[in-house]
């Protein structure tokens, strides 16, 4: 069984990623939670218990669904992601982007004791690891691809990304 806290976190992990739809389900218990593509921004969380479990064996749930508030969503998004947003707006011609093979979860670093691969400004190779995605327990790393500079580093620390989905803006030299 989920706890709230950890019901939170995934809350967060979704929200920040492109994922829309997110369903989990363990011993018999499972957890669904949508975005609405639409302006509003809330998600919901639903506890189902399976048919399968004769009545006596049910155990009411006193709050079902669980929804959080467009504010509170608002909340936990950092000022990066907002800034992110903003700069991607911004004129990107002449730039290459480096995007995620796969879906996983972005590292910055080998380790949470390192420092980054790379940050804004440095220079990479064609070869350079530039970050680590980690898919099914698997530690991917990821190179640049083009010989420049990293203009802009498009995602955070820990944050779920997509297949395709843009992790660096790169000045190619």
């Amino acid at each position: 069984m989920l706890k709230i806290q950890e019901i939170r976190e995934l809350i967060k992990l979704i929200d920040q990623s492109s994922i829309n739809e997110f369903k989990y389900e363990q011993n018999g218990e499972k957890v669904t939670m949508r975005k609405q593509v639409k302006s509003e921004a809330t998600q919901t969380v639903v506890r189902e218990v399976p048919q399968s479990v004769p009545q006596a064996q049910q155990v009411p749930q006193k709050d079902p669904v669980q929804t959080v508030s467009q504010t509170e969503v608002q909340a936990t998004q950092s000022n990066e992601q907002v800034k992110s947003s903003d700069q991607t707006e911004t004129n990107r011609e002449g730039l290459h982007t480096i995007t995620s093979p796969m879906v996983g979860t972005f590292y910055e670093a080998p380790s949470p004791d390192s420092s980054a691969y790379v940050n804004e400004g440095d220079k990479v190779k064609v070869d350079s690891v530039v970050c680590i995605v980690e898919a099914m327990k698997l530690m991917n790393e990821i190179e640049a691809e083009v010989k420049g500079e990293i203009v802009e580093v498009l995602v955070e620390n820990g944050q779920l990304v997509e297949y395709g989905q843009e992790l660096f803006l790169v000045k190619p030299e």
